[in-house]
């Protein structure tokens, strides 16, 4: 239970908090579908000294950098993106599913183990040479993360790297993301 690929100046949470959030995720069987364990998050979110912990620890990470942004990924990346950007004086950049952003976007059309999926980000969102971090609540395959990825490359700005609240390590999300940056993640399993 420790922060993985976190740089060496990290100021590791304790094994306590860690494990707290850790025990407080709900394991949901057969949700959304069959076979499948879901880690839902929701309990961490409902208790306000569990979900500044969590907060804490992902910003913590980047408190010795600048920030310009912080892009979260549609939905649940919202919440984790928007205080962390608002812990590190910076922006936040929204990512949604195609069509949900109302001026102009750039896409990035992605690949799901049974079809695609398109996430969008707006045209001005990101400057050329912002410096850039990228947050969610999962890593898991690391498709919806590598379009994201994909959308801040292309926009020129710099990405300092992204960090997730919990990374599901059995499904190799991390490998896809290899040579897109420096990738964080205070939970594992």
């Amino acid at each position: 239970m420790h922060l993985r690929g976190g740089p060496a100046h990290w100021r590791a949470m304790s094994p306590d908090s860690l494990e707290r959030l850790r025990s407080t995720i709900r394991d949901v069987p057969d949700f959304p579908q069959p076979g499948i364990l879901f880690k839902d998050i929701t309990p961490v979110l409902a208790d306000a000294q569990l979900l500044k912990e969590a907060i804490e620890g992902m910003a913590e990470i980047f408190a010795d950098q600048k920030v310009d942004k912080v892009v979260g990924i549609d939905a649940r990346g919202f919440i984790f993106g928007a205080m962390i950007a608002q812990r590190l004086g910076a922006g936040f950049v929204p990512v949604r599913k195609k069509g949900k952003l109302p001026w102009k976007t750039r896409g990035v059309d992605y690949s799901l183990e049974y079809g695609t999926n398109s996430v969008e980000m707006h045209l001005d969102a990101l400057a050329p040479g912002e410096r850039v971090v990228l947050a969610d609540d999962l890593l898991a395959t690391g498709g919806t993360a590598g379009a994201a990825l994909q959308l801040i490359r292309e926009s020129g700005a710099e990405l300092l790297g992204s960090v997730f609240f919990i990374e599901l390590a059995f499904l190799c999300g991390r490998e896809k993301l290899e040579g897109m940056g420096p990738i964080h993640s205070l939970l594992t399993f």
